[in-house]
Formats: C-alpha cells, sequence, structure tokens
C-alpha cells in the first residue's frame, strides 16, 4: 500500500511510518521542516505546508491511502486542522484518492469529559480545549464527505503500563479511557489501513486504567 503520512516527523506520525514500513508499505512523510527521525530507508519525503493546496494535491498522487497525525503545541485558538483538512478532502477528491485515516484524541465530541480526572479537569481545560475545538470542526467535515474515512480518538497518551485491556470503542456511553501510548495508537492505525474493519466509523481507543 502506498501511505502518505502528513504530521510524519510527529509523535505518533513518525512511529506510523515506521510501523508502516516494517509492515512492507510504501511511504511519504510530509514534513513541515527536518524530516528528522523520519528519514529512512525506502521513505520518500515531501516538504511543504500543509495549507498549500498545490503542494499537498502534489504529494497526494499515486497514493492509495493517507494518514492525518498532524499535532500543534500551541494552546491558544487554531483553524489548522479544520483548514488543513478542508484543503486535504479537495486534493485527495482531485487525485483520486478514497481512503483516510485521521487521528483526532479524547475531547473531541462525545469523548469530551471521558479522559479520566486529571485530563478532564486540568489537562483540557488549560491546554488542549482550542484545539479540540478546531479538531470538532475537523471530524465534521471528514463525516461530511464521501471517502472511505476512519477517524480514531486515542484517551490521553501515557507510556505507563497499562492495567486494563485495550478497548476500540465506536460508542462511549460511560466509558472512561485514562491512558494509550503513542506506539500503540500507530500500531493500530496501520491495522485499520490494512483491514478496513472501521471504514466510515468514528473510534475511542485506549485503556481505562
Amino acid at each position: 500500500m502506498r501511505i502518505l503520512v502528513l504530521g510524519a516527523a510527529g509523535g505518533v506520525g513518525s512511529l506510523v511510518v515506521k510501523q508502516a514500513v516494517a509492515h512492507g508499505h510504501q511511504v511519504t512523510a510530509f514534513v513541515r521542516h527536518d524530516p528528522g527521525n523520519v528519514a529512512l530507508d525506502g521513505v520518500a519525503v515531501a516538504r511543504g505546508n500543509v495549507l498549500d493546496q498545490k503542494t499537498v494535491s502534489n504529494a497526494l498522487a499515486g497514493q492509495d491511502a493517507v494518514v492525518y497525525a498532524i499535532g500543534v503545541k500551541s494552546i491558544g485558538p487554531t483553524t489548522l486542522f479544520s483548514q488543513s483538512t478542508r484543503l486535504l478532502l479537495r486534493a485527495m477528491q482531485q487525485q483520486g484518492v478514497k481512503r483516510l485515516v485521521c487521528i483526532t484524541g479524547v475531547g473531541a465530541g462525545e469523548t469530551k469529559g471521558h479522559g479520566g480526572f486529571l485530563y478532564d479537569h486540568l489537562i483540557f481545560p488549560l491546554f488542549t480545549k482550542n484545539r479540540y475545538a478546531d479538531k470538532e470542526r475537523q471530524e465534521q467535515l471528514i463525516q461530511q464527505s464521501d471517502l472511505d474515512w476512519t477517524i480514531v480518538r486515542p484517551g490521553p497518551f501515557s507510556e505507563a503500563k497499562p492495567r486494563s485491556d485495550f478497548q476500540v470503542l465506536t460508542e462511549v456511553g460511560n466509558v472512561v479511557l485514562r491512558k494509550v501510548s503513542r506506539t500503540e495508537v500507530a500500531s493500530f492505525v496501520i491495522e485499520e489501513l490494512e483491514t478496513g474493519r472501521y471504514v466510515r466509523k468514528t473510534l475511542f481507543i485506549g485503556h481505562s486504567k
């Protein structure tokens, strides 16, 4: 499979690149600056701005699937996710690429308030609420498209050893998912690309404890 990874130099994106290569896929890593740890054998690097329609469209040529793993570090208001996704969806239609896996996170949609006490009462209101306001707009754009999309909402990132089973939820209900590792998220994304088990589904993934 030929996979374009947006946000390929990030914490999850770089792991998606490495795991995709390990599974024998052809990967193009889309990065804005130095490719850093995604400069692997067999990985093509596309440099550019995700808000540049032409650059994104060129990178999409010949691809079979896209993984959206872009993140931001700022805590202020942003429209990066929705703006870049609007351009991406248009470019995917132009290039005839149908498969998209987009990583958002806990705090989007019905997952809000389901990340555990520390995340819900400290991290979300102080650090991530603005980015999730835009990620909700991003998700709506994807869900309204005619692509073969999957939206993956990981629980709060933690490298601590989990004490419960890994869960994949299509309905949140009353479940709280307090942790998931970046490696687990990357593995799940590659598995979903290979199986297509959750096409046109929005998923909440992680561990309850």
